[in-house]
């Protein structure tokens, strides 16, 4: 069973898209390529494409890569209108175990958003050296979780997760959470993509109750699956617990950074 198996629904509906600074971020390494290809690695439900695709009208090809194909179902559906042509695999693997559609396949971006913490990342990175253009970019990106998020709110609602729970964050299907061993500036220092650029995008979210109920539905470490018949007790003191706060000053705001690492070969084209 995939780890957001049967969360997909709630995934494409209520995860926070990109911030438009990061979409122009990302257009502006394809801009100089007259036909580029996207490579998105954990593609989840399609939200780097569907973001790029308005803005990139030279795209010419996309490579989907999720193990989920409840996921990859949900990307279909959303980027079906707004491909014009254009072409789109969807491929259902895990990112570790891709390899090169066709011959002569490269691709110019590779983009991974918060899913590179879950992939063994030297492997994908070896994978990307095999199958891009000598001057593609590699995007490494995230904007982190409610889980650790410090405002009071997120804190009083991953108590309450816990309080079903346990104290640690639950992930899988059976375990619980890892967080990376080391930075990912540090794997692509020792990759073929060691040339790289950090930009943080400061953001302010502020979340309604049932936008924050449908969140954490589709994540990893409050997924209804993981409560059993208690799941609806849950939910009920979540949503109690979420309308005090979002009646407090700052209500349900969550203020933070978009990280993204921007990775070439050295000497690539910037």
């Amino acid at each position: 069973m995939s780890l957001f198996h049967a969360t997909a629904d709630a995934y494409s509906r209520h995860r926070p898209g990109l911030p438009d600074e990061v979409v122009h971020l990302l257009a502006g390494t394809l801009r100089a390529i007259r036909r580029p290809a996207l490579l998105d690695l954990g593609t989840g439900t399609g939200q780097v494409p569907a973001a790029l695709l308005p803005v990139l009208p030279q795209l010419a090809r996309l490579d989907l890569v999720d193990a989920d194909r409840d996921m990859l179902h949900q990307a279909d559906l959303a980027l079906r209108p707004l491909l014009a042509g254009r072409t789109a695999a969807f491929h259902a693997v895990r990112a570790e175990e891709f390899t090169a559609p066709e011959e002569g396949y490269q691709a110019d971006l590779v983009t991974c958003a918060r899913a590179f913490h879950w992939m063994d990342r030297p492997t994908v990175l070896a994978m990307a050296d095999r199958v891009t253009a000598p001057s593609a970019t590699v995007a490494i990106m995230g904007d982190g979780s409610l889980w650790t998020h410090p405002a009071p709110w997120t804190v009083a609602l991953r108590e309450l997760i816990q309080s079903y729970l346990g104290a640690e964050r639950r992930a899988g299907t059976t375990g619980t959470y890892t967080a990376p061993g080391r930075r990912y500036e540090d794997d692509l220092a020792e990759s073929a993509f060691s040339d790289v650029e950090e930009h943080h995008f400061p953001f302010r979210r502020v979340w309604t109750p049932e936008k924050v109920i449908g969140y954490l539905r589709s994540t990893s470490f409050a997924r209804p699956s993981l409560f059993g018949d208690r799941h609806l007790r849950f939910e009920t003191e979540a949503q109690a617990l979420l309308e005090q706060h979002a009646a407090a000053k700052d209500g349900l705001a969550e203020d933070g950074l978009f990280d993204v690492l921007l990775a070439r070969r050295p000497g690539g084209a910037r």
